[in-house]
């Protein structure tokens, strides 16, 4: 099946190329901004017309194959990874950059079978890299194998993180404490580039050393958990176990010496799980 998997990737490169022209092309003109789960939650109807615009031409190719969409599963399609082969979509991660033009904006495509990752695609739309991974094929931006930093010194690393859009306080004091405790390590610094999918793309390509996040949903961390791997990176849980897609709770670090210093730092807390039933109404 490995000529038909690639060609697979070679229409998710495609697809998500020509969904990073649609962004761009929003950015130009009004961006009519509406929310979920929350006041922060943000979305787009450009959100949903790159989602639909990557379903769409994927069913025409590949009418058998799953889907889990960002938008999708907001409107009420359910969040189940099943055995068959399963595209992963993010849209647009970076949802509140891309409102407010902040210049880090990506399309995530993931895809798995029997529930593991066989390539990822993330394609950062303002900086026109795009990066790719096949399973045990390497990972690459551009066409330039990527490879994760030899450092092995947390004191000597950047690490990233994102805060979010829950705005409970409980949960705010527990991403506040292991920031905290993070800085005073210490740290070179902490970075936040506000999408998960490209923070793992800087771990790939050596930027920084470790990525972390307790909240982040499947559609921002698929892609992204093959091509730290395939960069000669780790992703885990953040208590440090292996990593649950549906967890909603990674980290993705250079190297596991770096990455178990930063989970003993981190106030771990479990979100509702992507696969739970409740989920829409989180």
């Amino acid at each position: 099946m490995a000529d038909v998997w690639q060609d697979a990737m070679d229409h998710a490169v495609a697809a998500a190329r020509r969904a990073g022209q649609v962004v761009c092309e929003a950015l130009l003109g009004d961006r009519e901004v509406m929310t979920k789960s929350s006041s922060v939650d943000l979305v787009t109807q450009t959100d949903q017309k790159v989602e639909q615009l990557i379903i769409q031409s994927v069913k025409k190719k590949f009418p058998t194959h799953r889907f889990i969409g960002e938008e999708s599963v907001a409107a009420g399609e359910p969040c189940l990874l099943t055995d068959d082969p399963t595209w992963i979509i993010d849209p647009i991660d970076g949802t509140t950059n891309f409102v407010h033009g902040f210049p880090f904006v990506a399309v995530s495509i993931g895809f798995t079978v029997n529930k593991q990752m066989q390539f990822g695609v993330v394609f950062s739309c303002l900086e026109d890299k795009m990066f790719t991974a096949r399973r045990g094929k390497g990972a690459f931006c551009n066409g330039e194998p990527l490879q994760v930093s030899d450092q092995e010194d947390v004191t000597q690393s950047i690490i990233a993180t994102e805060f979010g859009s829950s705005r409970d306080p409980e949960v705010v004091d527990r991403i506040f404490s292991s920031l905290r405790n993070i800085l005073s390590i210490p740290v070179h610094g902490v970075r936040s580039a506000g999408t998960a999918a490209i923070n793992m793309c800087l771990v790939a390509s050596g930027c920084v050393e470790a990525y972390y996040e307790i909240g982040p949903h499947v559609w921002d961390v698929a892609a992204g958990s093959l091509i730290v791997s395939e960069a000669g990176g780790v992703v885990m849980d953040v208590e440090g176990g292996p990593l649950d897609l549906m967890s909603r709770r990674i980290i993705a670090a250079n190297s596991k010496t770096i990455a178990e210093r930063v989970i003993k730092e981190i106030q771990s807390f479990s979100p509702p799980r992507d696969d739970a039933p409740s989920l829409l109404t989180q």
